[in-house]
Protein backbone atom coordinates (compact mmCIF):
# COMPACT_ATOMS: atom_id res chain seq x y z
CA UNK A 1 0.00 0.00 0.00
CA UNK A 2 1.32 3.43 -0.90
CA UNK A 3 1.81 5.99 1.81
CA UNK A 4 -0.52 8.99 1.63
CA UNK A 5 1.08 12.04 0.05
CA UNK A 6 -0.02 13.97 3.16
CA UNK A 7 1.82 11.58 5.49
CA UNK A 8 4.91 13.08 7.17
CA UNK A 9 8.04 11.29 6.02
CA UNK A 10 6.78 10.37 2.55
CA UNK A 11 8.95 11.65 -0.32
CA UNK A 12 6.36 14.01 -1.77
CA UNK A 13 5.59 15.31 1.73
CA UNK A 14 9.31 16.00 2.22
CA UNK A 15 9.45 17.85 -1.10
CA UNK A 16 6.35 19.84 -0.13
CA UNK A 17 7.97 20.81 3.17
CA UNK A 18 11.07 22.00 1.32
CA UNK A 19 8.99 24.11 -1.06
CA UNK A 20 7.10 25.73 1.81
CA UNK A 21 10.39 26.91 3.31
CA UNK A 22 11.44 28.77 0.18
CA UNK A 23 11.20 32.56 0.12
CA UNK A 24 8.28 33.95 -1.91
CA UNK A 25 9.09 34.49 -5.57
CA UNK A 26 6.01 36.18 -7.01
CA UNK A 27 4.50 38.60 -4.53
CA UNK A 28 3.59 36.55 -1.44
CA UNK A 29 3.46 33.30 -3.46
CA UNK A 30 6.07 30.65 -4.13
CA UNK A 31 5.54 29.84 -7.79
CA UNK A 32 6.69 26.30 -8.58
CA UNK A 33 6.96 25.27 -12.25
CA UNK A 34 6.54 21.63 -13.29
CA UNK A 35 7.82 21.28 -16.84
CA UNK A 36 8.64 18.37 -19.13
CA UNK A 37 7.70 16.86 -22.46
CA UNK A 38 4.07 16.22 -23.28
CA UNK A 39 3.11 12.83 -21.84
CA UNK A 40 5.81 12.85 -19.15
CA UNK A 41 3.37 12.75 -16.21
CA UNK A 42 3.34 16.41 -15.18
CA UNK A 43 -0.37 16.60 -14.42
CA UNK A 44 -0.40 13.48 -12.23
CA UNK A 45 2.67 14.57 -10.29
CA UNK A 46 1.30 18.10 -9.87
CA UNK A 47 -1.91 16.68 -8.43
CA UNK A 48 -0.05 14.59 -5.87
CA UNK A 49 2.27 17.43 -4.92
CA UNK A 50 -0.68 19.81 -4.57
CA UNK A 51 -2.33 17.34 -2.20
CA UNK A 52 0.81 17.21 -0.07
CA UNK A 53 0.76 21.01 -0.04
CA UNK A 54 -2.70 20.99 1.56
CA UNK A 55 -4.48 21.36 -1.79
CA UNK A 56 -2.32 24.11 -3.22
CA UNK A 57 -3.76 25.64 -6.40
CA UNK A 58 -2.53 24.26 -9.73
CA UNK A 59 -2.56 26.35 -12.88
CA UNK A 60 -2.53 24.02 -15.89
CA UNK A 61 -0.97 25.64 -18.95
CA UNK A 62 -3.44 23.71 -21.11
CA UNK A 63 -5.90 26.36 -19.87
CA UNK A 64 -3.64 29.13 -21.19
CA UNK A 65 -2.53 27.67 -24.53
CA UNK A 66 -4.81 27.49 -27.58
CA UNK A 67 -4.87 25.64 -30.89
CA UNK A 68 -3.34 28.69 -32.57
CA UNK A 69 -0.93 29.45 -29.70
CA UNK A 70 0.46 26.17 -28.44
CA UNK A 71 3.46 28.00 -26.95
CA UNK A 72 2.95 31.70 -27.75
CA UNK A 73 0.92 32.40 -24.62
CA UNK A 74 3.44 34.35 -22.52
CA UNK A 75 1.82 37.72 -23.27
CA UNK A 76 -1.49 36.37 -21.92
CA UNK A 77 -0.12 34.64 -18.83
CA UNK A 78 1.97 37.57 -17.58
CA UNK A 79 -0.81 40.19 -17.34
CA UNK A 80 -3.56 37.75 -16.32
CA UNK A 81 -1.63 35.77 -13.70
CA UNK A 82 1.91 36.84 -12.89
CA UNK A 83 1.44 40.59 -12.54
CA UNK A 84 -1.59 40.38 -10.19
CA UNK A 85 0.19 37.80 -8.02
CA UNK A 86 3.27 40.04 -7.85
CA UNK A 87 1.01 42.75 -6.41
CA UNK A 88 -0.45 40.32 -3.89
CA UNK A 89 -3.80 40.37 -5.70
CA UNK A 90 -6.07 37.59 -6.89
CA UNK A 91 -5.32 36.73 -10.51
CA UNK A 92 -8.08 36.07 -13.03
CA UNK A 93 -7.39 34.10 -16.20
CA UNK A 94 -9.70 32.90 -18.95
CA UNK A 95 -9.32 29.11 -19.46
CA UNK A 96 -9.39 27.85 -23.02
CA UNK A 97 -11.97 25.25 -24.03
CA UNK A 98 -10.23 22.85 -26.43
CA UNK A 99 -13.55 21.44 -27.66
CA UNK A 100 -15.38 24.72 -28.23
CA UNK A 101 -12.14 26.43 -29.36
CA UNK A 102 -12.97 29.51 -27.30
CA UNK A 103 -12.18 31.06 -23.93
CA UNK A 104 -14.46 30.47 -20.99
CA UNK A 105 -15.42 32.78 -18.11
CA UNK A 106 -12.63 34.15 -15.91
CA UNK A 107 -11.30 31.85 -13.19
CA UNK A 108 -9.84 33.23 -9.95
CA UNK A 109 -6.37 32.30 -8.69
CA UNK A 110 -5.71 33.76 -5.21
CA UNK A 111 -2.12 34.43 -4.08
CA UNK A 112 -1.67 31.22 -2.06
CA UNK A 113 1.61 30.46 -0.23
CA UNK A 114 2.52 27.90 -2.93
CA UNK A 115 1.12 27.82 -6.46
CA UNK A 116 1.99 25.09 -8.95
CA UNK A 117 2.37 26.02 -12.63
CA UNK A 118 2.12 22.82 -14.65
CA UNK A 119 2.65 22.31 -18.35
CA UNK A 120 5.08 22.17 -21.24
CA UNK A 121 6.99 25.43 -21.23
CA UNK A 122 6.34 26.29 -17.57
CA UNK A 123 10.07 26.86 -17.10
CA UNK A 124 10.45 29.22 -20.05
CA UNK A 125 12.82 32.16 -19.97
CA UNK A 126 10.11 34.79 -19.40
CA UNK A 127 8.80 33.02 -16.31
CA UNK A 128 12.00 31.94 -14.58
CA UNK A 129 12.50 35.27 -12.73
CA UNK A 130 9.19 34.63 -10.92
CA UNK A 131 9.80 30.99 -10.00
CA UNK A 132 10.83 29.72 -6.58
CA UNK A 133 11.72 26.34 -8.10
CA UNK A 134 11.71 24.73 -11.53
CA UNK A 135 11.00 20.99 -11.56
CA UNK A 136 11.57 18.92 -14.70
CA UNK A 137 9.89 15.55 -15.32
CA UNK A 138 12.84 13.40 -16.37
CA UNK A 139 11.50 11.25 -19.22
CA UNK A 140 12.99 11.13 -22.75
CA UNK A 141 10.82 12.95 -25.24
CA UNK A 142 10.28 9.92 -27.48
CA UNK A 143 8.98 7.87 -24.55
CA UNK A 144 6.86 10.75 -23.27
CA UNK A 145 5.33 11.37 -26.68
CA UNK A 146 4.56 7.66 -27.11
CA UNK A 147 2.77 7.66 -23.76
CA UNK A 148 0.86 10.79 -24.74
CA UNK A 149 -0.26 9.38 -28.07
CA UNK A 150 -1.47 6.17 -26.41
CA UNK A 151 -3.32 8.21 -23.80
CA UNK A 152 -5.09 10.43 -26.33
CA UNK A 153 -5.87 7.79 -28.94
CA UNK A 154 -6.21 7.79 -32.70
CA UNK A 155 -8.64 10.74 -32.68
CA UNK A 156 -5.79 13.06 -31.67
CA UNK A 157 -3.26 11.71 -34.17
CA UNK A 158 -3.26 14.85 -36.34
CA UNK A 159 -3.05 17.13 -33.31
CA UNK A 160 -0.05 15.20 -31.97
CA UNK A 161 1.80 15.53 -35.28
CA UNK A 162 1.51 19.30 -35.03
CA UNK A 163 2.28 19.31 -31.33
CA UNK A 164 5.54 17.39 -31.72
CA UNK A 165 6.79 19.90 -34.29
CA UNK A 166 5.79 22.83 -32.09
CA UNK A 167 7.35 21.35 -28.95
CA UNK A 168 10.63 20.63 -30.74
CA UNK A 169 10.74 24.22 -31.97
CA UNK A 170 9.91 25.66 -28.55
CA UNK A 171 12.56 23.76 -26.60
CA UNK A 172 15.16 24.41 -29.33
CA UNK A 173 14.66 28.16 -28.80
CA UNK A 174 13.79 28.23 -25.11
CA UNK A 175 14.90 25.07 -23.25
CA UNK A 176 13.78 24.47 -19.67
CA UNK A 177 15.70 21.40 -18.51
CA UNK A 178 19.15 23.09 -18.33
CA UNK A 179 17.68 25.49 -15.76
CA UNK A 180 15.81 22.94 -13.63
CA UNK A 181 16.48 22.96 -9.89
CA UNK A 182 15.12 19.42 -9.46
CA UNK A 183 14.60 16.41 -11.72
CA UNK A 184 11.59 14.19 -11.03
CA UNK A 185 11.65 10.57 -12.19
CA UNK A 186 8.60 8.34 -12.02
CA UNK A 187 9.38 4.95 -10.50
CA UNK A 188 7.37 1.70 -10.30
CA UNK A 189 5.82 3.19 -7.16
CA UNK A 190 6.16 6.88 -6.43
CA UNK A 191 8.92 9.20 -7.59
CA UNK A 192 12.61 9.91 -7.25
CA UNK A 193 13.65 13.55 -6.87
CA UNK A 194 17.21 14.56 -7.74
CA UNK A 195 19.14 17.82 -8.02
CA UNK A 196 18.81 19.39 -11.45
CA UNK A 197 21.45 20.76 -13.83
CA UNK A 198 21.26 24.19 -12.22
CA UNK A 199 21.87 24.39 -8.49
CA UNK A 200 21.43 27.72 -6.75
CA UNK A 201 24.30 28.45 -4.40
CA UNK A 202 23.33 27.40 -0.90
CA UNK A 203 20.00 25.94 -2.02
CA UNK A 204 18.60 22.95 -0.22
CA UNK A 205 18.23 19.89 -2.39
CA UNK A 206 16.86 16.50 -1.51
CA UNK A 207 17.29 13.05 -2.94
CA UNK A 208 14.32 10.84 -2.20
CA UNK A 209 12.84 7.63 -3.40
CA UNK A 210 9.22 6.76 -4.04
CA UNK A 211 6.30 6.22 -1.74
CA UNK A 212 6.70 2.47 -1.37
CA UNK A 213 9.54 0.14 -0.31
CA UNK A 214 10.04 -1.07 -3.88
CA UNK A 215 10.02 2.36 -5.46
CA UNK A 216 13.53 2.37 -6.82
CA UNK A 217 14.35 3.65 -10.30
Amino acid sequence: MLTSHRTPGSPIHDLAAQLRRLPPSCGPARLIAIDGHAGSGKTTFAGQLAEALDDAPVLHLDDIATHEELFAWTERLLPQVVEPLRRGETAHYTPYDWIARSFGPPRALPPAPVILLEGVGAGRRALRPFLARLLWMELPRSEAWTRGRLRDGEAQREFWAGWVRAERQHFAKDPSRPFADLLVQQCPEGYEVLPGPTETSGAEHIITHGDGPSAMC
